[in-house]
């Protein structure tokens, strides 16, 4: 699996209420998504497209436990998360809400490169600069889960499977 998308980096420390606004969190997913981010860099959900990737520093997604962090990068088609590291429940709701993250201290980008992840080989390349990172893969069965669109789904498909069986 390759998943290529534009860079939109982002510093140390972004917390959930930075991704998912207090504010919003009683609108429907939609309108949180619409002010992800929006007090750090107020143009990103109108910029960022589908299958773009988000590259964070130390300590992405700390906070809350709000899933809704990961909701609103997913309703708005991130492809991916790349981080220097991630606080453990952002990191678990990503994978189980269907967004590979993936551990990557090495990575150096710029807004509005290209990036291609390749999550279960744990690499990433800058194919503006032509750099390859070595990161932390993502186990195939943990893919399996992300590629099904998430934990739930993925279970569903699996209680299908055995009651066909």
């Amino acid at each position: 699996m390759k998943l290529t998308g534009r860079a939109f980096v982002f510093g140390d420390r972004i917390d959930t209420d930075l991704l998912a606004p207090g504010p919003y969190m009683r609108q429907p997913l939609d309108v949180l998504a619409a002010h992800c981010l929006e007090a750090i860099d107020p143009g990103f959900a109108a910029e960022v497209r589908p299958g773009d990737i988000v590259v964070g520093g130390e300590s992405f997604g700390v906070g809350s436990s709000r899933e809704q962090a990961v909701q609103a990068l997913a309703k708005l088609g991130v492809g991916a998360i790349i981080a220097k590291s991630f606080a453990r429940i952002f990191y678990r709701n990503a994978l189980n809400l269907g967004v590979p993250a993936l551990v990557c201290p090495q990575l150096q980008a710029e807004r509005g490169q290209r990036i291609e992840v390749q999550p279960i080989e744990g690499r990433v390349v800058n194919l503006d600069t032509g750099r390859e990172y070595r990161c932390d893969p993502i186990p195939a069965q943990l893919m399996e889960i992300v590629t099904a669109g998430g934990l739930m789904p993925w279970l569903e498909q699996k209680l299908a499977r055995e009651r066909q069986a």
